[in-house]
């Protein structure tokens, strides 16, 4: 189950956006709309009838036209959790459901949990999407307690013991701008996924990430991986049998005689995603689990705790 301890010590932490957001009250993200509260932010022409307390006098008195100030109002946050819940995220298996030793699933589940609890805290709206070949699960953003607790459920639900034997395959792209189309405001999309993606499926990828931040989404991706054995192939000098976990198929092989070709391709699609992560002004997370749970997201939170 879900461990509120692990949860909770995040609690004092601040979350904010990078850029501007919708929301349905005030909170403490900068909005799109124009208020008169905050941060001062541009002049507007005077209109004939409205009131006066805005009004620079000083510019007035340089200009001999009537200006009045306009401030950038804050809003609250809605923010949209999306969780990869492909087979390929349970690796390692026998890692699932520990927070000190995470596969990559736990990581995003307690990630989740964590992000939903600040979120809450601060007024802000959250919603949870669940995929693997489609979207298995999907709800609205709301910041009630209620909410809260139900997607809590929906995490918890993901760290119970599975079928090994069920293979549940990626549709990534086709997720993503799914997401895209469904978000009507502007919002927070936040990705946990090890985009294991083959060299045909990377375009469609990327043309679904420009999607979101075409639509004016800001966009956070932690890109889960087992960096020693799914990036370097660490394995002992011995033929091993390596099981494809989303489609089950199998696959008899000596790592040393694969491993530069293997390193090679994994390099390159590392360096793919965090250039194209810049280039959309997307803020890229490596997530390498081994470096365990704690020691990955609190130096995110912190540096985002400063924005």
């Amino acid at each position: 189950m879900l461990s509120s301890e692990h949860i909770s010590r995040y609690k004092s932490l601040d979350f904010y956006a990078r850029q501007v957001v919708e929301g349905f009250i005030t909170g403490r993200h900068k909005s799109p709309f124009h208020g008169f509260s905050v941060e001062f932010s541009d002049y507007r022409q005077y209109n004939t009838g409205e009131s006066t307390k805005n009004i620079d006098w000083h510019l007035y008195g340089r200009t001999d036209r009537l200006y009045v100030k306009q401030f950038e109002e804050e809003t609250n946050l809605r923010c949209q959790l999306l969780i990869d819940q492909s087979s390929s995220m349970l690796f390692p298996t026998e890692c699932h459901g520990d927070i000190e030793h995470p596969n990559k699933l736990t990581f995003a589940v307690y990630a989740a949990a964590v992000l939903i609890e600040i979120l809450h805290r601060q007024r802000d709206a959250f919603g949870l999407s669940l995929f693997s070949g489609q979207i298995d699960q999907q709800t609205p953003c709301r910041s009630n307690s209620v909410h809260q607790q139900y997607l809590l459920g929906l995490l918890d639900g993901l760290l119970q013991p599975v079928d090994k034997e069920s293979h549940r395959e990626t549709s990534l792209a086709e997720t993503i701008h799914l997401t895209a189309e469904q978000l009507h405001k502007r919002s927070l999309v936040v990705l946990f996924t090890d985009a294991l993606v083959r060299p045909d499926e990377q375009e469609p990828l990327f043309d679904a990430l420009r999607h979101l931040r075409h639509n004016k989404h800001e966009v956070i991706i932690f890109h889960t991986y087992d960096f020693a054995h799914e990036v370097n192939l660490d394995y002992d000098s011995r033929p091993h049998l390596f099981i494809d976990l989303e489609s089950g198929r199998q696959l008899k092989v000596q790592p040393e005689e694969v491993a530069d070709n293997y390193r090679r391709q994994m390099t390159d699609l590392f360096a793919t995603l965090r250039q194209r992560a810049m280039q959309y002004r997307i803020d890229y997370v490596p997530v390498d689990i081994a470096q365990g749970f704690h020691q990955i997201l609190l130096p995110f939170l912190l540096k985002r705790s400063k924005i």
